[in-house]
Formats: structure tokens, sequence, C-alpha cells
């Protein structure tokens, strides 16, 4: 899938991976909005991290995103845009729509914690 979605509360991260084209765009868009009405979000998150390309259909999944969460009284926010996609979306005005190049709101779990919770500390 080009869309893994992850629910915490009212908050919706959808992390796209791989290109945002014609071609993969009405499944993402799709995806997302299943999960953003099922989970009656406040907050969706769109995360590019992991985006390899865009084109003009990625400018209109994220407005259509973007009016789903004002019909909900939601917000949306834009995480991890690389600078190439970061010049196209300020292009397109998506910046007047969204929150946009900010990093996700929930921290990454830290990998180098041992399973007890306590850090090594013998460095």
């Amino acid at each position: 899938m080009a869309v893994q979605i992850d629910l915490a509360d009212e908050l919706l991260t959808a992390r796209i991976i791989g290109d945002i084209d014609h071609h993969s765009a009405k499944e993402m868009r799709e995806t997302i909005d299943d999960a953003v009405l099922k989970g009656q979000v406040r907050e969706l998150e769109i995360d590019f991290r992991d985006v390899t390309f865009m084109d003009s259909s990625g400018i209109g999944l994220v407005m259509g995103r973007y009016k789903l969460m004002q019909e909900l009284g939601g917000t949306l926010h834009l995480v991890n845009v690389a600078s190439h996609l970061k010049k196209v979306m300020v292009l397109a005005g998506l910046d007047r729509l969204a929150v946009l190049d900010r990093t996700e709101r929930r921290p990454v779990p830290d990998k180098s914690a041992k399973a007890g919770g306590m850090e090594d500390e013998s460095n």
C-alpha cells in the first residue's frame, strides 16, 4: 500500500510512500478519506518523508484533504516535506491551507532503548 495510517486519539497520520502521481493518487485519497471518516479525527497529518516524486496529483491530494478537514471542523498538517516538494507546494499556495514543513507531532520511539525502558549508559 502507498499509504500507512496511524490513528492516535483524534490525530490521524497518513505516511505516503513512493510516488504521488495520477496512477497512485486515487487510492491514496480513498485510503486517507476512509480512515479520517471512520476515525472521527480532528487533525490530519500527511507525512511526506518517503515521497520520492509528486506531480500535480499531489497538489490535488492535499487540497482535497484540506477541504475534507474543513468540512469536519479539523485541521491539516503537512510534515517532513523535502525542499523540492516544498517549493512546488508553496508555488501552489498550499502553505496557506495547511501547516507546512514541520516534523510529526508524535515523538519517534528511541530504538536504542532496551526492552525494559532503560537506556544503555555504558558508552
